[in-house]
């Protein structure tokens, strides 16, 4: 696709950002990558206003190594109240810069406060981020998307957060591929697709869509015919419906060679083969199957950089035998530190659904949630044949983000 056109020193002004802030749930989004940055790092919060939630965001998960330029859309004296800590970390200023030398380093992190109208906002931004660094930049999900032509060229990652008046678009951009090394030192991204029920257990957004589907055809069928007992069966079936989306907390191990798996289920097989469609080598590949009372969100077994993301039509066949090769799939190839990793959503009998919320560009954690097969289905985890040891078995049960799979073999 054709580069978005790009002024090399846009010119000085205000900014087309709306006047409407955001709320917690979209502020958290927005500043995500800047809490799983482990720094040293600089960071540039951009249409900040009194009282903004994703400032106080950004200055709550800041690094002790951390730098922040805030650049004000109005009087914030109160931002560095009480914060003794924050001195000297953090500058606040009137206007963007028009170049990198007035910050203190080039941007690692940069974050738009407000919803963006026009793309000049990125225009007049993009010049100041580091080669790696990345843009977070939200528009208003009820109206067309001004940053269009940007977003299909830059995009990385696209949420939707629902939970916001309006409900709105956050759009990770960046402008020239990270390498695996970052992503290795990066946190599971925060993303808003999972809603928290309890400290420990989270809904995906799909569950409660879902959820919320059954129970209000449940409603619906209560007021149509308040003597039937029918309503009883869509209501019944909430509960089970939105369960099936549970999203547990998990906690990945520390261990920097371990491969973990990608979903919750069963091993069904552990093989090296080759398969052409990623080149000629061998792969060492563990295959996962997922019943329908295993949890459905598929986690990024290693860090590293998606570089392609193939979907390939097929059938729908039962996810433990081997006519599964062939049903419909996603593949996600990553670039890691120790070589190209494929990770596969295949669908089942009843799954007729793959979500793959990773774009191509996106840096992924270890253990980072990335999308979810709807119902049943299967996961395949693809890995250099003589780069890595498995340590699971068929018949094994094994926990998305949680269990180790294989181990890799070289520091």
């Amino acid at each position: 696709m054709a580069d978005h056109a790009l002024s090399p020193r846009p010119d000085a002004g205000p900014l087309a950002l709306s006047d409407r802030p955001v709320g917690p749930v979209a502020a958290k989004a927005l500043s995500s990558e800047v809490a799983r940055h482990p720094g040293p790092k600089t960071v540039l919060v951009i249409g900040v206003t009194a009282g903004d939630t994703v400032v106080d965001r950004v200055l709550a998960v800041l690094m002790p190594s951390d730098q922040v330029v805030v650049v004000a859309d109005g009087p914030v004296d109160d931002l560095l109240a009480g914060s003794e800590a924050l001195t000297g970390r953090v500058t606040v200023r009137k206007d963007l810069p028009t170049d990198p030398s007035e910050l203190p380093a080039p941007v690692d992190v940069a974050v738009v406060a407000r919803p963006v109208l026009h793309p000049t906002v990125v225009d007049r931004v993009r010049p100041l981020l580091a080669a790696d660094g990345v843009l977070t930049v939200a528009t208003d999900a009820t109206a067309g998307d001004p940053l269009t032509g940007v977003v299909a060229d830059h995009a990385v990652r696209t949420d939707r957060v629902f939970r916001s008046f309006p409900p709105l678009r956050v759009h990770q951009l960046r402008f020239n591929p990270a390498t695996p090394h970052l992503a290795a030192r990066l946190d599971p991204a925060a993303v808003p697709s999972h809603v928290a029920v309890t400290k420990r257990m989270g809904i995906d957004s799909n569950g409660v869509a879902f959820g919320g589907l059954f129970a209000g055809v449940a409603l619906l069928t209560k007021v149509v015919r308040p003597r039937s007992k029918a309503w009883l069966v869509p209501a019944a079936l909430s509960v089970p419906v939105a369960a099936f989306f549970r999203d547990p907390r998990r906690i990945v191990p520390d261990d920097p060679r371990a491969v973990v798996s990608s979903a919750d289920g069963k091993v069904l097989a552990v093989e090296r083969l080759t398969d052409s469609r990623f080149g000629p080598d061998e792969w060492l590949r563990i295959s996962v199957f997922l019943s329908v009372f295993d949890v459905h969100v598929n986690r990024s077994p290693v860090a590293g950089r998606v570089v392609s993301v193939l979907r390939e039509e097929g059938g729908y066949a039962n996810a433990m035998t081997a006519a599964a090769e062939h049903n419909v799939a996603c593949y996600t190839v990553l670039e890691t530190v120790h070589g190209r990793v494929v990770v596969a959503q295949r669908s089942g009998l009843i799954a007729r659904r793959i979500v793959n919320r990773a774009g191509v560009g996106a840096l992924l954690a270890r253990g980072e949630r990335y999308g979810l097969i709807r119902f049943g289905s299967r996961t395949d985890v693809y890995l250099p044949a003589d780069a890595a040891a498995p340590l699971v078995s068929p018949g094994e049960r094994v926990i998305g983000g949680e269990t180790v799979l294989a181990r890799w073999t070289a520091e």
